[in-house]
């Protein structure tokens, strides 16, 4: 699989966005037999969890509390794309957004090293 990012860009606090991660390279499984996540990094940080879906087995959907709420993490009726939608922004949400994915649900769908494939990340800025 070969993951792709888009729909980040600059938006004001309050605002809503909308990102979405395709598969550029399918190999016969769609993203409904993967387990999908979607990571930040801040600048100057770590990357760190934000939302996953785990469609490999049920569609159960993990999200950190700080976007509780706010976030949500779906998965295109077709297979092929994952959302994550982002209602109410905050600074502290600017970041560059990243795609994860895992042919297999993971022991913890919070951890980096749980997903095999990446995107190359979207930027999302969050000002005041």
């Amino acid at each position: 699989a070969q993951l792709v990012e888009s729909g980040g860009r600059s938006v004001h606090t309050g605002e809503s966005l909308t990102l979405s991660c395709i598969n550029s390279k399918p190999t016969g499984r769609d993203f409904s037999t993967f387990s999908v996540a979607w990571f930040r990094q801040a600048p100057g940080k770590e990357r760190l969890f934000v939302a996953a879906g785990d469609w490999a087995v049920g569609g159960k959907l993990y999200y950190t509390n700080s976007v509780k709420g706010r976030f949500t993490i779906s998965l295109d009726n077709s297979g092929n794309a994952v959302y994550l939608q982002m209602n109410n922004l905050k600074p502290e949400d600017t970041a560059v957004y990243y795609c994860a994915a895992s042919a297999r649900s993971p022991t913890s769908h919070y951890e980096e090293q749980s997903y095999d494939y990446w995107g190359q990340g979207t930027q999302v800025t969050v000002s005041s």
